[in-house]
Parts: structure tokens; sequence; C-alpha cells
């Protein structure tokens, strides 16, 4: 049998989750004590506490693993780094306190193991937004001091979203710093949820898409591009469902300027569809679908759309196959699988 080409590009997989066996037994404890209001986090981690079932016992171990387990996985499946991002809901179902303490011991975790295996691991801080200050500090830490390439949000902070100017410190930081903001899916805050539950909608089925597209458009239509032009932002999963949205939501946006029908929408510098394409990046963690991918390259360019597994959520070795046989020049493909995660994240 003869020896297949060297391939001409490596693998990054840019939305790969993880977690401290710490964080994990915090969580272990709000399932026992029920101590948060937050439905969604309860119908996530309850299916990863009933460790009984093979698949959930299977998640449970793969996503507290940085060792010798993940490092196979990713050589079976010729991943060659991940970039590591800490499982939704992060440090964020915390008070203030806790949620710091956790983002600080996370982060510090996090850069023992990458400085164990530098050529096959990076990884982007954890902060608690709940306290925005102190989060851009431990964000200007980790970049500054650990070296970590930027910063994840797991989308809502109980019930809260970013385009809150209370959080714009964490912006401010990130701008300055030049690194981007991945804002990773949560399930939908308790004020949205209810029709979720019930048919089993709330995760990555829909409401992971649905709640933080809602995320980012609320971004756009604050304003924080206006006041942070040269703020990045990473959304996974092809961009939550915004691409295919475009023309309709520039076009309603308008007409809602136009009617000034509410206080919470004011004229922006550009189209929503401007931010989108200028501000945002976006990967294709959990979407390895030829249609979608080339739809959002197409779209946004090649130049945003990198490539994601999704580990250990969505682990196939199929789909990394899959990816390698899209219709792509061998320029583009090295971009979608190398050069535009080297080049956004500082690899």
């Amino acid at each position: 049998m003869s020896t297949p080409p060297p391939r001409a590009y490596k693998r990054i997989a840019t939305e790969e989750a993880w977690a401290t066996p710490e964080l994990i037994q915090h969580y272990v404890k709000i399932l026992e004590t029920r101590s948060i209001n937050d439905p969604g986090f309860y119908s996530l981690w309850g299916f990863f506490g009933k460790s009984q079932t093979p698949r959930a016992r299977d998640l449970f171990e793969r996503v507290q693993d940085l060792g010798e387990r993940r490092l196979s996985d990713m050589d079976a499946t010729g991943i060659d780094m991940q970039l590591l991002l800490l499982t939704a809901p992060g440090v964020q179902v915390f008070d203030a306190a806790t949620a710091t303490a956790l983002a600080i011991s996370t982060n510090d975790q996090l850069t023992a193991t990458i400085r164990q295996h530098p050529s096959r691991y990076a990884g982007l801080a954890a902060v608690a937004p709940q306290a925005p200050q102190a989060a851009a500090k431990e964000l200007e830490r980790s970049v500054n001091q650990l070296g970590l390439k930027g910063v994840v949000i797991n989308s809502h902070t109980q019930g809260e979203y970013l385009d809150d100017e209370k959080f714009w410190d964490i912006f401010a930081a990130a701008e300055a710093l030049d690194v981007p903001v991945y804002i990773h899916p949560n399930t939908p805050s308790p004020q949205m949820i209810a029709p979720f539950l019930s048919r089993c909608l709330d995760a990555g089925i829909y409401g992971f898409a649905a709640e933080t597209g809602l995320h980012a458009l609320r971004l756009i239509v604050s304003g924080v591009f206006d006041r942070f032009p040269k703020l990045k932002v990473v959304l996974g999963h092809l961009g939550e469902g915004l691409p295919y949205w475009l023309y309709r939501i520039d076009f309603m946006h308008a007409g809602i300027v136009r009617s000034n029908r509410s206080e919470g929408v004011k004229p922006l510098k550009k189209k929503p569809s401007d931010y989108l394409r200028e501000n945002f990046y976006y990967t294709t963690s959990g979407m390895p679908w030829e249609p979608s991918i080339s739809f959002v390259q197409k779209l946004m360019g090649h130049d945003r759309v990198m490539y994601a597994m999704d580990y250990p959520y969505q682990y196939v070795a199929e789909e990394v196959t899959a990816m390698d046989n899209l219709p792509l020049s061998a320029e583009q493909k090295k971009m979608f699988f190398q050069t535009n995660a080297e080049t956004l994240f500082k690899l």
C-alpha cells in the first residue's frame, strides 16, 4: 500500500471544549443543591450528571482530559492543534467572587497544560463578566503573562448580555490587546428558555444558535462596534445562523431606525451586515456540511472562516475527511485549516 502524500497544511481545530475537575465539582454541587435559577443549566448538565449512560460518562471524562486520551483522539483524526475553550457555561453561573477566582485558577491550569504540549494546544482565557473590571484585568494578565490567545465568553451571564455598557471594559481590553472575543453558546436564558425545554430544543439542536445569534445581534444593534471598531468577535457553528439572514436583518433594521420605534435602536455608522463581515469571524464547529460552509465562505470571505471540530461533543472522524474534500483551492484549504487561525489567534 502506498503512503499518502503529506498534507500541505496543519489542521487547527478552533472550538474545542475542556473543563477542570474543580469546575466540574462545582457544577455537580449545583445539581445536588439546585442553588441557581437557570433551567438551561439543569437541562444541559443534568444529562452529564447521569453518568450511568455511556455517552454521558464518555463526554464527562473526555471534556476533563487534556492528557493522553485527548492527544490520542487528535492523532487518530489528524488534528495537529486544538484551541481550547472552557466549556459552557464556564464560570458565569457563580457569584462574582467565586467566578473570578475560578477563572484565574482555570487560566493558570490551562497555561500549565499548554506549556507541556506547546505544539498541540493553545487556549482562550476564561473571565467572569459578572465582575467586568476584574474580567478585563484577568484578560490582560492571561494574554500578557500567560500567553493565552483571547477570551471565551459563554454567551449570556445569568440572563445578561454584553451589549449592556457595564460590560464594555472587557471589550476595551480585548481591543487594546488586539485579541478576539469568542462568544460560545449557552442554553437560552431563564427569560427565553420555556418553549425550548418541553421539546428538548434548548441545546445544540437549536437553542444554542437562537440564544447566541440573539446575543451577537444585540451587540451590533447596541453600537458596540461603533464604539470599538477594531474589536474582533468569533462565532462558532458557522455564525449561529446569522449569515443566512443578512438581507432581512439589514432591511428590517433600517425600517426600525427610520420609524424611531425604540430607544434601544439608534442609527449605526454601517449596516448590520457590514459588522458581521468586518468584525466577526466564523468557525465550522458542529457544522461539517459543505453547502453551508461554502455559502459562508462566499458571503463572508475565505479569510473569515476557520475549521473547528467541537470536540468532545461532536467527535466524528469521518467529518475530518469530509472537510479535507471541500471544493477549495490549495491556498483556500490552507487558510481554512491553518493560516486564518494562526493570523487571528497569533498562534
